[in-house]
């Protein structure tokens, strides 16, 4: 009885000294750093519904690239909810080639394209993905760290006994492209130009 005893009150002295202590840390560093990437990934939401309003202003007929939007950033929304860094991989990408097709009809409309909302959207849309790519490079850091040390000895023993798991990566898992997609405005629009107003019969 009295082994028992004592083998109880070492057993937590023996997780610590094994890394326990340190893999928490670990863990803790992991989850703030993916939390900057849902907070990033929530404002690059949060600027769409603006920007198609804009759009909208001069190419109300654009329906499908609107929808596919609308499709993209319902994505991103859930995947943010889901706090999964694959799932937000993945619908960042879908989100980031919904709006290179948005961005992209500024070309066959020059009054958007010189719009000053549309131009600051666009810029605070840049600042985003700027931030979202730092973010990303910080958990993936993180992830890796934390992943690297419960795969070590003596810590990989206590990963066992307290059921710590690899953390996922943050990225592209669905075949999309893994560089975002880039709007060329040097190029002819690919999107349709609106028709002539009719001609008057005199």
């Amino acid at each position: 009885m009295r082994f028992r005893k004592l083998l109880v009150l070492a057993l937590p002295l023996a997780i610590v000294g094994c890394g326990y202590n340190t893999i928490q840390t670990y863990d803790e560093q992991a989850n703030s750093a993916r939390s900057q990437i849902e907070v990033q990934l929530q404002r690059r939401a949060d600027l769409i519904p603006n920007l198609v309003s804009t759009v909208k202003g001069y190419a109300a007929h654009e329906e499908q690239v609107f929808s596919e939007v609308a499709q993209a950033r319902a994505g991103l929304l859930g995947a943010v909810q889901s706090h999964d860094p694959q799932q937000m991989a993945d619908a960042n990408a879908a989100a980031t080639g919904a709006l290179g097709r948005l961005l992209a009809i500024s070309e066959a409309y020059p009054q958007l394209k010189a719009d000053q909302s549309f131009l600051r959207l666009q810029d605070e849309l840049t600042g985003t993905e700027n931030r979202i790519a730092v973010a990303r490079g910080d958990y993936n850091k993180a992830a890796q760290d934390y992943n690297t040390l419960i795969r070590k000895f003596p810590t990989a023993l206590t990963a066992k006994v307290t059921g710590a798991k690899a953390k996922p990566y943050f990225e592209v898992t669905n075949g999309a492209n893994r560089e975002a997609p880039t709007v060329d405005f040097s190029k002819p629009a690919t999107t349709t130009a609106p028709p002539p107003p009719p001609s008057k019969v005199p």
